[in-house]
């Protein structure tokens, strides 16, 4: 049976000059990647902004969230190479494309995350996925220890973003962006937990600069959640809390990329709280119809933050860019309990209803 024709072949064979794969490599896709930039006027309008601001939509992928760009590559490799199994620490989001990924590759999947610390979408992923899923009683940087030491067994791959391939996949990112504006962005806006994604976007853009594919280079602001920001605090986090669960994360494996990325672009890393974080997620919802996980909220409240306490940084002019990482049905209570609003229940009859829709 002919497969069904699609233009689009997944990251991996789209951008297979920029990454570590040859012909005969045998390439892990669920055709990820392709995601939508997206314009979002009426966010920048009631924000008070005169600036374009563009969101790289990633909740299209496959799995719902980035995490699939690093996850083909990271499981392309691991499959050539001949691994058994693959393993992971998650808040969540690696957890389903890791599980997703390795049920494509016929490769077993383990997968170790926080328990009750995980949104619930999340791990419906990955026990759907049939992931052999390990919530431990501790927290994610915990979690990653353990992972550490069992890929000390040369027969299980590591799929966390401290795998190198996990960044040659995300940083695709970055090329789509440039692909689809026609030019880099003047600022790229990002949240940043394990800090694996701000490292691997500012690798995309450094490489499609000196590629010659784009004239110019990003300032990369990255924000934390203020209860789990060990890069502006300066030090781990022993017992980090959030409600953006995806950023919940105390020491950043890609620590010393993140501050790279920042200090080689001129840019930013700071830090936003959880009332500005929701105050940001319900008004993209509600200006542009756009529902995202709560850590995608963080950049665009520090958006927010930067053109209220910092003016003048961002010209009026400038062409900005913000990755939201995930879709928010991924986190279906936090969406329903910050919403400030519920169902009001009546009789089933037009009288009732209509007395509802008037009270």
């Amino acid at each position: 049976m002919k497969s069904a024709p699609n233009d689009w072949p997944g990251v991996v064979r789209a951008y297979a000059e920029y990454l570590p794969v040859d012909d005969s490599t045998p390439v892990i896709t669920i055709q990820e990647g392709n995601t939508p930039l997206i314009p979002v006027p009426n966010f920048v309008e009631k924000i008070g902004g005169r600036f374009s601001l563009f969101l790289k939509y990633e909740a299209l992928n496959p799995t719902c969230s980035f995490k699939d760009r690093g996850m083909t590559m990271a499981m392309t490799k691991a499959v050539e190479r001949g691994a058994k199994v693959v393993v992971c620490a998650s808040t969540g989001n690696t957890s389903a494309a890791a599980a997703a990924y390795a049920a494509r590759a016929g490769v077993k999947c383990a997968v170790l995350i926080p328990d009750g610390k995980i949104a619930l979408g999340k791990l419906a992923q990955a026990l759907m996925y049939g992931a052999q899923t390990v919530a431990i009683r501790g927290n994610f940087d915990q979690a990653l220890n353990i992972v550490r030491q069992l890929g000390e067994d040369p027969e299980i791959e590591i799929v966390n973003s401290i795998n190198p391939y996990r960044i040659e996949g995300q940083k695709t990112a970055a090329f789509e962006i440039c692909d689809q504006l026609g030019r880099a962005p003047d600022f790229h806006f990002i949240p940043v937990g394990n800090a694996g994604n701000i490292t691997a976007y500012w690798k995309g853009f450094l490489e499609y600069h000196k590629a010659g594919k784009c004239s110019s280079l990003p300032r990369m602001f990255g924000f934390q959640a203020a209860g789990s920001a060990p890069i502006v605090e300066g030090h781990p986090i022993e017992n980090p809390e959030t409600v953006a669960t995806a950023i919940r994360i105390g020491n950043p494996a890609s620590w010393q990329g993140a501050l790279d990325a920042r200090d080689q672009s001129n840019g930013f890393i700071g830090k936003v709280t959880d009332e500005e974080i929701l105050e940001a997620y319900k008004l993209i919802a509600r200006t542009e119809g756009i529902l995202v996980e709560p850590a995608c909220a963080a950049p665009l409240a520090g958006l927010i933050k930067t053109l209220k306490n910092q003016p003048g940084v961002i010209p009026a002019d400038a062409v900005i860019t913000a990755t939201m990482t995930g879709h928010g049905l991924k986190d279906p209570d936090t969406a329903i309990s910050a919403s400030g609003f519920e169902p009001v229940r009546t009789d089933a009859t037009h009288e009732a209803v209509l007395a509802a829709l008037k009270s």
